[in-house]
């Protein structure tokens, strides 16, 4: 996580943490996790309020033989998404669609111009009513080049 985010739950008893920060990679086993920018808020909360715990953040899993994963948090569209493409390639990027505290579908297809993936598996949409974008909407956005996985809840891909 996020050095903050690592240090605040482990005040709070979570014993395996790795801090570490933007543009940093931890080798583990078979997979290198490199924490890449997000554009979001960033706080956890606790009986005494909401705190501070760094920089939103996403990462991008190099699978060793495997495909090479984005997983934007929470975040919205920004250009330097481009940046990733160029170093990491994703061929799988996973991207919110649901609106209000994230990007849309609208959004979340200039994130799939950007980044090039061949698939997309949508996150963060439909669990409460605020939460309104669809992977149909994306699909439709992006057209038949990139695949939009539509998962069911306890659903693999």
């Amino acid at each position: 996580a996020i050095y903050e985010l690592a240090a605040f739950v482990a005040e709070q008893g979570v014993e395996r943490t790795i801090g570490m920060n933007l543009g940093g990679t931890v080798q583990l086993e078979e997979v290198a996790a490199t924490m890449v920018e997000a554009k979001h808020s960033a706080g956890a909360q606790d009986e005494s309020g909401t705190h501070y715990v760094g920089v939103a953040a996403g990462f991008v899993l190099t699978i060793a033989d495997g495909p090479v994963l984005y997983h934007s948090g929470d975040t919205a569209v920004f250009g330097d998404m481009t940046l990733i493409r160029e170093l990491y390639h994703p061929e799988v990027a996973m991207l919110p669609i649901g609106g209000h505290f994230t990007m849309g579908p609208k959004e979340a297809a200039l994130a799939v111009q950007l980044l090039s993936p061949s698939m997309v598996l949508p996150i963060h949409f439909g669990t409460f009513p605020p939460l309104t974008g669809t992977p149909d909407e994306l699909a439709a956005l992006v057209g038949p080049a990139v695949e939009v996985a539509r998962l069911v809840p306890g659903g693999s891909l």
